[in-house]
């Protein structure tokens, strides 16, 4: 069944029913309700182990795996990137205090951010070992922390990246790419060195060079001519010995069974590899320590979204099936035209034999989550469940119509843990204030 492979690793049909880490799908529900997320760990354990091993395989220096919080971060989750020895990468005050929640060490939180408020830049200096600089007015601001601080840049526990923008963008939707001109993220060649000049003149201790091109990308080609080009600026701004270089990240997925099968990352690894040793051997530069951003490649394949089918509309030659979630917490089919696949919970394998839509309850003509599916005749009442929903779902959802964020859980072989409880009526309303 070619969309089971669009599942977690550990995902079989036992009993007529879809199972995750041996846990059936339906008794899941009976005890934590619908909408539903489950997380299998199997699934996230394996893609870390892809990366570090071809990493392994290609790259002869220091290399470092990044999760990215924004694909999906809570206190569970960044406890499990220390647990496989990640980086975490995040971006703002409300990610840095989930990941010191979920003990992420100094030393590997990253912190990346195009417009960083003032709280944001304190607590990065005050938890991470790393702030990536998009711009001259946020290194202008920092420095400016840092001297009104009254203290000595923190050499040893904080360090400065700086965000190049290559001008050289991936194939992807319009909306992920960041690497072209005019794109809002990173500073040109100019104004690279002239951060340099400022972080040399205010001691500043910077440490590395970071770009990223764009998600959500297939092709590897596009990095190429960035990666040399930044390891040209590199080799200018003169970092010798321990540095780092970051070529960003976003590796590409399939969430439907039209795009398998899913993108191997043996050649994205790979070209990143040779390119880096290639170029710097050519330019004479030390080996950086390299670091990767997978992106949603690590996370996605491992969530599942499970619905409960409350209306089968058949009418004016459409089959709507009206599920209890949405856009509210998956807003990527309105967002990006992304097309998903589902499976019913109960006897998966049985005869397609109609094409649906299925849509959530909320009063929006975009609240779509997949369109012109071929699926079974499936009744009110039943279950489906929506792979690929690991990443950039409930990290960007909403309380649309006083929509409640579901219930999250975790999944290892012989375990089941709840990491995020459904919100209540009380949680929509507790920073309310009435009027006086």
């Amino acid at each position: 069944m070619k969309r089971l492979h669009l599942f977690p690793d550990t995902t079989k049909v036992k009993n007529e029913t879809l199972t995750i880490a041996g846990q059936g799908l339906d008794s899941l529900v009976d005890e934590y309700g619908t909408p539903l997320y489950v997380y299998d760990q199997t699934t996230m354990d394996n893609a870390v182990t892809d990366y570090k091993r071809c990493l392994a395989s290609h790259y002869p220096n220091t290399a470092s795996v990044t999760y990215a919080g924004k694909a999906y971060l809570c206190t569970a989750l960044a406890q499990w990137t220390q647990r496989i020895n990640l980086w975490l990468d995040c971006t703002g005050v409300g990610e840095i205090a989930i990941a010191k929640a979920g003990g992420v060490l100094r030393e590997r939180l990253l912190v990346h951010g195009v417009n960083k408020s003032e709280e944001d830049l304190n607590a990065a200096m005050q938890y991470a070992g790393t702030i990536v600089v998009d711009n001259l007015s946020e290194l202008h601001r920092l420095s400016a922390l840092f001297a009104h601080s009254g203290a000595e840049p923190p050499n040893e526990r904080l360090c400065l990246w700086l965000r190049l923008q290559p001008g050289l963008a991936v194939y992807t939707h319009a909306y992920t790419q960041t690497g072209q001109h005019n794109s809002k993220f990173g500073m040109d060649r100019e104004e690279l060195m002239e951060a340099v000049l400022f972080c040399r003149e205010k001691g500043l201790p910077l440490t590395g060079l970071h770009f990223h091109q764009g998600s959500q990308f297939r092709d590897p080609a596009p990095l190429k001519p960035a990666i040399k080009l930044a390891l040209d600026m590199a080799k200018q701004i003169g970092f010798s010995g321990e540095w780092h270089f970051s070529p960003g990240g976003g590796w590409g997925v399939a969430y439907h069974e039209d795009e398998m099968p899913q993108p191997e990352i043996e050649p994205y690894i790979k070209l990143i590899a040779e390119t880096v040793v290639e170029t710097c051997q050519k330019l004479g530069l030390d080996l950086p320590h390299l670091h990767i951003e997978p992106g949603r490649s690590i996370v996605a394949r491992a969530g599942v979204a499970i619905y409960r089918v409350n209306i089968v509309k058949r009418q004016g030659g459409r089959t709507w099936l009206l599920v209890d979630g949405g856009m509210a917490d998956n807003p990527r089919h309105a967002l990006y035209g992304t097309r998903y696949s589902c499976l019913p919970v109960a006897d998966p394998s049985r005869e397609r034999s109609e094409r649906v839509h299925i849509a959530g309850p909320y009063c929006e003509s975009g609240d779509v989550i997949i369109e012109d599916l071929e699926m079974p005749k499936v009744k009110e009442g039943e279950l489906i469940a929506v792979p690929m929903s690991g990443a950039y779902q409930l990290s960007m959802s909403s309380h649309y119509n006083g929509a409640r964020r579901p219930a999250v859980v975790w999944l290892e072989t012989g375990k089941v843990q709840l990491i995020q409880r459904r919100e209540t009526v009380d949680d929509l309303m507790r920073r309310d204030i009435e009027l006086g």
